[in-house]
């Protein structure tokens, strides 16, 4: 994530929105392959109670969901992560299956 951010200095963000002004491209062509950040890591969303008890899972609505995109939260526990992606089930059981992915990502 950190060599995506640093890819996108000024002057090139800067050129990237000149030329979208000059050439529009719908939402769906606009971001794609593309990094895009939103919300922010100060909002606690497991420090919300409506009644019902502490969150289990943060999860992005179902209008979130498009292929390939990946949601960062913060986790439950402190430094913890979730990671939520929008994959097709043969690139998740694929992942699944390899090795080198599920040491890296298992306790």
């Amino acid at each position: 994530m950190n060599k995506m951010v640093a890819l996108h200095s000024h002057e090139r963000v800067k050129n990237y929105y000149e030329s979208w002004v000059r050439n529009p491209r719908l939402f769906g062509s606009l971001f794609s392959g593309s990094l895009v950040t939103s919300s922010s890591p100060r909002f606690n969303l497991y420090g919300n109670d409506f009644g019902w008890g502490k969150p289990l899972a943060v999860r992005s609505g179902s209008a979130n969901k498009i292929r390939g995109k990946i949601s960062v939260f913060g986790g439950a526990e402190e430094g913890s992560i979730d990671i939520e992606m929008c994959l097709p089930f043969e690139i998740l059981e694929a992942m699944g299956n390899h090795p080198d992915f599920m040491d890296a990502v298992s306790s």
